[in-house]
């Protein structure tokens, strides 16, 4: 056995002792427990998978031979490895996390079955990516549906908890439902069930083609959270416990966006442009309608899962431009879309996950998630408030944090549509890059709101007054996540070359030297570029750090084809390195500049108060009002008018209203579809009239049905 596969090996062995661990010790002990062996499975499985992302050796194992439905196998390649990787990085940030978090909950629920439930959802996930067949995917598949609903709805004391959990399940069981049937399909023109045999299935026509890809885009897109089947993420992460929100968003939305690559980019790969306009579409309404959602929100986690949503749907819009790209024979702006796909969902992953831990740690510590009720907590919270900060910032695509790098490689792809023939497309495209603009836009204005309200200004109640700083354990994986968050933002020339193999084997062209040219050298190593363009690039400093750094620069650049001759080019490693220097330029021409000047403290004016009240404080819902008006449209709120308020029935005092919203989602898509369903039941209701004459015609009628469609067949 190899080295990778022992370390696989030794994951699932730890997280079977952490379930039985979980059965055995005491409540007061699980937590610190769950924190050891897990944070080692954690370990066991970036090892694993790191060594797969490094050698790209595949790992194959035989497992064992079922009746009628082939043989079991475990099967990992590049691809698999880096959402393994990923799941990694972000269980053991939660476990760590957990053995504080988990405190609150002793004596009110049992922590012991919260152990056994999270070690057993660990082993499913990673079965999920592991699985090299079609039985063993759905099996790993169906168990971390159930384990991530029994984690849900852990405080299951409460009625709307359970009934929003069952809605994710009962969603995703529909999603699954679909998925199956679309395997079956495929797999009813392969000679068995394994993803190597349904590689090589032949003879599919168009319809079938098509069948399978909107069954599992449809499928896998329920569990990647992407409209109009998101119904269920902002409904499930505020009744979740603040670790499992972060897994959900970190991991479990991973799940959906390996299906749709999987199987629309390895297993059966889209071959027609209609297929990837959907996927782009889809995406950036998702991205859209998330983002205006999350503006708007004022319970923190909520605010998060919709924000998800966008995110979500700014990763399916790089996927839909990967398929178009193929669709129309550019592999090398396929490959480009998809290793921006992939390093957006590894971006995503970490600053989410670090964002619900904020969330956690400041619900722990203030008792409520309502914005409007929160505020100051930077003075109470210091630490948290920095690292939630940095989570701001990187999913506010700002440099030179992570997000940036994903979010403006994203709209860089989006531009290059100029190469492809069809204008029809290209608006498509046009009109998709002019959402996902927006969309960056609004999620500015909504992280802005989220750090400000939570952590600067005066608390607004008690409870926000009276928090207190979380413990090291809760820091410490806080700050590992913002750390991550920094790094893959200041190093992507050396996260592209890693995406780069794992996305070779699917566009079947390394484009490496499309994104990351090795400007160090100049000659035949960059036939590409011209010495007079590697030149000019010199001159601006594209070889700063020859003599000490490894690889291929700092420089993430791409030219365009003769077509489309567009130059893209940044280096967030540059642009830190200068702010760094203009900040300390700053404070050092600062410190000259008031070097003799006397310093007087004084009161701060506040409009002749002696102090400002929290009542007399700009609240969140305040801050986000404007955006609630321009998109008044959208939103459509209904306002209840009450009975008015009157004075010997004459002289009205005042008017009472209830505002309450229905989401566009509901509104558009499952009102109108219950409309009908109401109606038809009630139409099929009235073949039920009691007379035994009415049954016998129905069944003589339908009779003749058969006998007519088996004649006409």
């Amino acid at each position: 056995m190899t080295a990778t596969g022992a370390f696989f090996l030794s994951f699932f062995v730890l997280c079977g002792l952490g379930a039985v661990c979980s059965a055995v010790v005491s409540d007061r002990s699980s937590p610190r427990v769950l924190a050891w062996i897990s944070s080692l499975a954690s370990l066991c499985v970036l090892a694993a998978a790191g060594g797969l992302l490094y050698n790209g050796h595949k790992l194959h194992f035989e497992l064992w031979q079922l009746p009628y439905l082939g043989r079991l196998s475990l099967e990992a390649d590049r691809l698999s490895a880096l959402f393994v990787f990923v799941s990694g990085l972000v269980y053991l940030s939660v476990s760590i996390y957990s053995s504080g978090y988990l405190r609150k909950y002793q004596g009110h629920y049992s922590l012991k079955s919260f152990a056994f439930f999270y070690h057993l959802l660990f082993a499913s996930i990673v079965l999920v990516f592991l699985a090299g067949d079609v039985v063993l995917f759905l099996i790993g598949w169906e168990a971390m549906s159930i384990l991530s609903y029994l984690l849900v709805t852990f405080e299951h004391e409460h009625g709307e908890n359970v009934h929003a959990a069952f809605l994710m399940l009962a969603m995703s069981e529909i999603g699954t439902l679909a998925v199956i049937i679309g395997f079956l399909i495929l797999g009813s023109f392969a000679a068995d069930l394994s993803f190597d045999s349904l590689r090589a299935a032949t003879a599919l026509s168009d319809s079938v083609r098509r069948a399978v890809f909107f069954l599992t885009f449809f499928g896998f897109g329920v569990k990647a959270g992407l409209v109009p089947v998101s119904s269920w993420l902002p409904r499930a992460h505020p009744i979740a416990p603040g670790n499992v929100s972060a897994i959900l968003s970190g991991v479990i939305l991973n799940l959906g966006i390996y299906g749709i690559v999987r199987v629309n980019g390895d297993l059966l790969p889209v071959t027609h442009t209609g297929a990837g306009l959907l996927v782009l579409l889809v995406g950036a309404v998702s991205a859209l309608v998330g983002i205006l959602y999350a503006t708007t929100d004022n319970d923190l986690k909520k605010m998060l899962a919709h924000s998800s949503i966008e995110n979500m749907g700014i990763i399916t819009v790089s996927l839909g431009a990967a398929f178009l790209f193929n669709v129309h024979k550019h592999p090398e702006l396929a490959g480009i879309a998809l290793i921006v796909a992939l390093y957006h969902m590894t971006n995503h992953s970490l600053y989410k996950a670090l964002l619900f831990l904020g969330a956690g740690a400041v619900d722990s510590s203030a008792g409520t998630r309502d914005m409007n009720r929160l505020g100051g907590l930077i003075r109470k919270m210091p630490w948290t408030a920095l690292f939630f900060l940095v989570g701001a910032l990187s999913i506010a695509a700002l440099p030179p944090f992570n997000g940036f790098v994903s979010e403006w490689l994203t709209l860089q792809i989006l531009l290059q549509s100029a190469v492809l023939s069809s204008k029809g497309v290209k608006i498509v495209f046009a009109l998709c890059g002019a959402g996902l603009a927006l969309t960056a836009g609004l999620a500015v204005t909504c992280f802005v709101k989220a750090f400000a309200m939570n952590f600067l200004g005066t608390a607004r109640s008690k409870e926000a007054a009276n928090a207190v700083e979380i413990g090291p354990s809760m820091k410490l994986p806080m700050g590992y996540l913002a750390v991550l968050c920094v790094l893959l933002g200041i190093l992507p020339t050396y996260v592209i070359p890693v995406l780069n193999r794992t996305v070779t084997p699917l566009v079947h062209v390394s484009v490496v030297d499309e994104l990351v040219p090795p400007f160090f050298t100049i000659g035949k190593e960059n036939a590409r570029f011209s010495e007079a363009f590697i030149a000019e690039f010199h001159d601006l400093g594209a070889q700063v750090g020859r003599p000490i750094l490894p690889g291929r620069g700092l420089v993430v650049l791409h030219q365009g084809s003769t077509r489309n001759p567009v130059v893209f080019a940044m280096s967030t490693a540059y642009t830190v390195t200068v702010l760094v220097l203009l900040c300390g330029a700053a404070f050092v021409v600062s410190l000259y500049l008031s070097r003799n000047r006397k310093v007087t403290r004084q009161p701060a004016w506040d409009g002749g108060l002696r102090r400002l009240f929290a009542g007399m404080t700009y609240t969140a819902t305040g801050f986000s009002n404007p955006v609630r008006v321009v998109f008044d449209a959208v939103f459509r709120p209904t306002t209840v008018e009450d009975v008015p308020q009157t004075v010997e029935e004459h002289f009205r005092t005042a008017i009472g209203g209830d505002r309450y919203e229905v989401h566009l989602v509901d509104r558009f898509v499952y009102e109108p579809a219950a409309r009908v369903l109401r109606w038809s039941a009630y139409r099929v209701s009235r073949m039920h009239v009691g007379k035994i004459n009415a049954y016998a015609a129905y069944v003589l009628l339908t009779l003749l049905l058969f006998l007519l469609l088996d004649y006409l067949w």
